[in-house]
């Protein structure tokens, strides 16, 4: 089995339960995991050998929500909302529209197009979602196609999320039950995760419960949009149900953070084992985007609840895969430091997606996916905004960029 080493790297953040920051390192890839870390003087022989010339290493971004399948453009929403116009949760029906005119290549295209910019912004863990479809056999066929690009390596992880919004002309009612019913047992083969958005204009509370428990009696994991437009009910239903996260999170009271601070209660942070609780995932470039309040990050960490930063990439509010962004604007706005920050988009992320044992931290064991920054230091993603950070980009120990 071949094995690479990457030497020279001025700054190796690790985001391991040491949170080490290691100077003049290297590394060993072998068989697209890490074998061996450490200082570059002491480095073992390899088969291959790349000099990252005093770059900056750490994990690939996790980003853990996403909205990828969809045609369509909504500029005009954006630009009528940049000067003045309120978000309303009935945009998606627009891009729907769209989507179930695009063809099944179409689709495919769009998507592994928006896979390789979120790539080459240094993203190798990716979460994406079905909601643009809001009828049975649309929703199923962009779970089949979000499927196969799972299988073929491009996606990590798969989201139904037919209960985006009650499609118009239909029944509150009626529409939930399908959601809850047939188009759950017509998707349920090809994804891993169920989410609702539990927001008015959007699911209320019963709605999204009836959803949300027949996809757990299913065998799917559960994800909420909520608290994004106002204190609704959605983070109290994500902690009720056991939801793995609860995304937005813009309007919360001290009764929604002591909910997801209890749920924390059966995890071990310096061993990073025992039970995950519900992550609070915060998007800020789609608070940005609708102009709603930056979700309370600092105040959510410091009551020691996980929070974990996504891009939302969407056509409506968020029309950006770059994690680069997010970080920085969590540093530079969110009042979180860099290894904050940083912890949010890789290890916590992939804690809310059950996958921090494979992803999320450089140790040895893990799989290789590695984002070089072409800066001495990592302190450059926020220190230079809007900078082309990225560098290089392994995944699985393949180099992608």
């Amino acid at each position: 089995m071949t094995t690479t080493l990457i030497t020279n790297i001025g700054e190796l953040v690790t985001v391991d339960q040491a949170d080490r920051v290691l100077r003049d390192a290297a590394l060993i890839i072998e068989g697209g995991r890490i074998a061996w870390i450490g200082s570059a003087d002491q480095a073992p022989p390899a088969d291959e050998r790349f000099d990252a010339a005093g770059r900056t290493v750490l994990p690939g971004w996790v980003d853990s929500h996403t909205h990828l399948v969809f045609d369509g453009d909504r500029s005009e929403e954006f630009e009528a909302r940049m000067a003045g116009a309120d978000y309303v949760a009935g945009g998606i029906s627009t891009t729907v529209e769209a989507t179930r005119k695009a063809s099944d290549a179409q689709l495919k295209t769009l998507v592994s197009r928006r896979i390789a910019e979120a790539v080459a912004g240094g993203t190798t863990y990716l979460e994406t979602k079905t909601g643009y479809g809001l009828s049975l056999d649309e929703e199923a066929r962009h779970a089949r196609l979000l499927d196969e690009l799972r299988q073929a390596g491009e996606v990590d992880a798969v989201t139904y999320l037919g209960a985006h919004l009650v499609p118009p002309g239909e029944k509150a009612e009626s529409y939930t039950a399908l959601a809850a019913g047939p188009m759950l047992e017509a998707v349920s083969q090809h994804v891993q995760w169920a989410d609702v958005f539990c927001e008015e204009g959007a699911f209320t509370a019963d709605q999204s419960r009836q959803v949300l428990s027949a996809a757990k009696e299913a065998g799917l994991g559960l994800r909420v949009h909520g608290n994004q437009l106002g204190q609704g009910p959605g983070v109290q239903l994500a902690v009720e149900l056991g939801a793995a996260s609860v995304d937005h999170v813009n309007y919360l009271s001290e009764a929604d953070i002591e909910a997801l601070q209890s749920t924390w209660a059966g995890w071990d942070a310096g061993q990073a084992e025992g039970t995950p609780g519900t992550t609070a995932t915060c998007l800020p470039a789609c608070d940005l985007s609708t102009r709603q309040p930056l979700a309370p990050a600092r105040q959510l960490l410091d009551a020691g609840v996980a929070i974990a930063l996504a891009s939302n990439c969407n056509p409506g509010t968020s029309y950006t895969t770059s994690m680069n962004f997010n970080v920085s604007t969590a540093v530079l706005q969110m009042r979180l430091s860099l290894k904050e920050a940083i912890r949010a988009a890789t290890f916590s992320a992939a804690v809310s997606l059950g996958a921090h044992h494979e992803v999320g931290s450089l140790e040895v064991g893990k799989r290789a996916d590695l984002h070089m920054l072409d800066a001495p230091r990592a302190i450059h993603l926020a220190y230079r905004p809007g900078m082309p950070m990225t560098y290089a980009v392994w995944r699985k120990g393949q180099r992608l960029r």
